[in-house]
């Protein structure tokens, strides 16, 4: 007999079943899929949070992950069991191992879902399908209800025959369509940090067409392919390299100088070479950040493939600069203290773009929750892994992907320094254009914050501007096929439909991507759990017994297995000594 999924929409607890369960349905999700128990682990792992409260319910979680899931499920519960402080990676594989042998009749999957929205957890899983206005085709956006999930939607196809020829050669290397966007997305945002004396008037503020973008893909999914775009900026990054060692070497020449000189020369002490470069290292501190901004017009890229760099720094104490990111998007002006000389010193308008890629927990360490600032300000793009082998030796030539970049960064270089030399040039939408850009993203942004919720109105509104700078650059690179350099350049209609099609794809990558953030009631619920514990050392007094400590827990609400927990976990950490058998003390 073939084995019935298990439908959550007809779920209704009863209180014998288990004294914890709730007394209401529980939010879970309808017509359950398996992807839906990733997604709420996700966001699980996300929070850091432990679900299982006390031994029953690691018991209960074991059986309702066998039930569902059989062996798949080991995985899950080991997962899900690691925030456990006493976790024994052995001691959980061992107890899964029973639950599927001994089975519990009386425990489904319910149980996980419910473990999970008591901790805080959403355990919403929104499967509406997103048709926004006609304009372009959007045969391909179709939302799949079925499992399993139609791949996500790509927008190359329906570019790819009217790009500029810049961007045209750049998708004659792509290996499929996901392939092809990604190269775009890479190249066009590579280039909205390299495009001087060219700005646009978006929402009656002067803004430049800079941009953020974040891959994320399973291992081998192909974003290491996101590197190659790099080679088309590396030119403009190499000559302020080269300038930089010429000042510096000449500093260094008149410093010797002045230090073997005596005040009766008259030497005055040579100023400080600026730290001239285009890509900034995302494990800068944030001061370090700031002044190499500051040292470059307030110019710069970051170009980083694996997410962790940028997670890990934001979690060091000097490293979380996701304030200066968030301002620096709407070029508002940024302060700090220079360390070397106590200066203050404020960077008027930044011009900052960012090329990112990592694993899906890697945005999840980035940006804890949906309601991030961080989160809307950047473009997201999602690859799925595909089972496919590419010929590896497809190609006849023996030039390699790296010397092709190469050369394409030397013709961009050209319009570089073009663009440099001419007067300020302002972008603008035609009249047309402007009515139907507002009316296309009016109409989103209602569709989307009923299907997704107001969190998601910030991205809607930022992938506006968006839209307006990725047309910007559109527009920048038409002028290597010899559209003249005027004060007030208009963008084709070509490259308008071109920005859209793109964004409409774009928005669906974006609310997937949305969807596996945490809510902030997880993220409440753990700050809360971390000050519960906080409290309860504070109380413990400098020498106590095991019923000392189960004494003041039921004082302060903690569940026994709680409260033991905390306990092995102050001791491991030197904050408590275990005197004897029972009895500790603090150091």
């Amino acid at each position: 007999m073939t084995k019935k999924k298990f439908n959550l929409t007809e779920w209704t607890p009863q209180p014998q079943q288990r004294e914890s369960a709730p007394s209401v349905p529980v939010a879970v999700p309808q017509n359950l899929q398996d992807s839906d128990i990733e997604i709420v682990t996700q966001r699980i792992e996300a929070a850091c949070i432990d679900i299982t409260a006390n031994y029953q319910d690691w018991l209960d979680l074991g059986f309702a992950l066998a039930g569902e899931l059989g062996e798949a499920g080991r995985s899950y519960f080991q997962r899900l069991s690691r925030f456990y402080p006493g976790y024994d990676e052995h001691e959980a594989d061992k107890k899964f191992s029973s639950c599927m042998a001994t089975g519990s009749g009386k425990v489904n999957i319910s149980t996980f879902f419910h473990l999970a929205q008591q901790a805080g957890v959403s355990v919403s899983i929104k499967r509406q399908s997103v048709t926004p206005p006609p304009t372009p085709p959007v045969a391909k956006m179709a939302v799949a209800a079925e499992d399993p999930p139609e791949p996500m939607p790509t927008f190359s196809d329906l570019v790819k025959g009217d790009l500029p020829d810049f961007l045209q050669r750049i998708v004659s290397f792509s290996n499929s369509a996901m392939d092809a966007d990604l190269l775009i997305l890479g190249t066009v945002t590579a280039i909205s940090a390299c495009l001087p004396n060219f700005s646009g008037v978006y929402d009656r503020r002067r803004v430049y067409a800079n941009l953020y973008l974040f891959v994320t893909a399973q291992a081998s999914a192909g974003k290491g392919r996101l590197s190659l775009c790099k080679n088309i900026i590396m030119p403009i990054h190499e000559k302020l390299r080269e300038e930089y060692s010429r000042l510096k070497a000449t500093y260094d020449e008149e410093m010797t100088a002045f230090l073997k000189s005596s005040r009766k020369e008259g030497l005055s002490r040579p100023k400080e070479v600026a730290m001239k470069t285009l890509i900034m290292p995302a494990n800068s501190s944030a001061t370090a950040m700031c002044q190499t901004l500051d040292d470059n017009d307030g110019v710069g890229l970051m170009f980083e493939t694996e997410g962790d760099t940028l997670a890990t720094t934001f979690k060091s104490e000097h490293g979380n600069y996701s304030d200066t990111l968030r301002k620096a998007f709407h070029h508002e002006s940024i302060s700090y203290n220079r360390r070397k000389d106590r200066e203050f010193v404020e960077l008027k308008i930044p011009r900052l773009s960012a090329v990112l890629s990592g694993t899906p927990r890697q945005v999840l360490s980035l940006i804890p929750d949906a309601e991030n600032g961080l989160f809307s300000r950047f473009i997201f793009y999602s690859i799925d892994v595909a089972l496919v082998w590419n010929d590896v030796f497809a190609s006849s030539s023996d030039k390699t992907m790296e010397e092709c970049f190469d050369e394409l960064g030397k013709r961009f270089d050209y319009l570089y320094t073009q663009m440099q030399a001419a007067e300020p040039m302002t972008f603008r939408f035609t009249t047309p254009q402007e009515q139907e850009f507002n009316d296309f993203f009016r109409s989103v942004q209602t569709e989307y914050a009923q299907l997704y919720g107001l969190d998601i109105v910030g991205s809607i509104r930022r992938l506006g501007l968006i839209t307006y700078r990725i047309a910007m650059v559109m527009t920048a690179l038409r002028f290597m096929e010899n559209v003249p350099m005027q004060q007030i350049v208009f963008c084709s209609e070509t490259d308008f439909q071109n920005a859209l099609s793109m964004v409409q794809v774009l928005l669906r990558h974006t609310a997937k991507v949305f969807e596996s953030l945490p809510t902030s009631a997880a993220v409440s619920a753990l700050s809360e759990k971390t000050e519960a514990k906080q409290a309860f050392y504070d109380q413990l007094p400098p020498d106590f017994s095991r019923e000392t400590y189960l004494s003041l827990a039921q004082k302060l609400n903690i569940p026994q297995r709680s409260a033991e927990r905390y306990i092995q976990t102050f001791c491991k950490e030197g904050k408590l000594v275990r005197a004897f058998h029972g009895q500790y003390r603090k150091p």
